[in-house]
């Protein structure tokens, strides 16, 4: 058990990505289905729910809650395992998503297990989008 979580430990480590703000063109309109986000502090204890399984092949995501709040889904690379079924946050989060309209410009500056964390320079807006909407734009 330890040698795997070590595994999904480095996995993690190398997949918590930060990069130079890159532009980004929609391709794929995005629209959050989660009105009231999770957000945390680094070092909330958090309970761990299910593991997402679905279409898109975003890995190590969990639906995770906190004593504040019923719950939402959060990337395995920025949670410590504890074990007994709760994890504690490595670092500052929020689930919130941005609501995205095809051919808007958007600049990325972090990648996380699929999803990218983009500003909408005009509005100051930002937020999460999936990558697959996304396509880098040219220079």
């Amino acid at each position: 058990l330890h040698k795997e979580y070590r595994r999904q430990r480095q996995m993690c480590i190398r997949d918590r990505v930060f990069m130079n703000p890159t532009g980004y063109r929609v391709v794929t309109a995005h629209r959050s289905e989660y009105p009231n986000p999770i957000s945390f502090d680094a070092g909330t204890l958090l309970q761990l729910g299910e593991r997402y399984d679905g279409p898109e092949d975003w890995q190590d995501w969990y639906f995770c809650r906190t004593d504040a709040h019923p719950g939402g889904w959060v990337p395995l690379s920025i949670l410590e395992l504890l074990g007994d079924g709760n994890a504690r946050a490595l670092e500052r989060y929020t689930a919130r998503e941005l609501d995205t309209r095809i051919n808007e410009r958007l600049a990325a500056s972090r990648h996380l297990n699929g999803w990218l964390w983009c500003l909408r320079e005009a509005s100051g807006e930002s937020g999460w989008v999936p990558a697959q909407s996304l396509v880098v734009l040219a220079d």
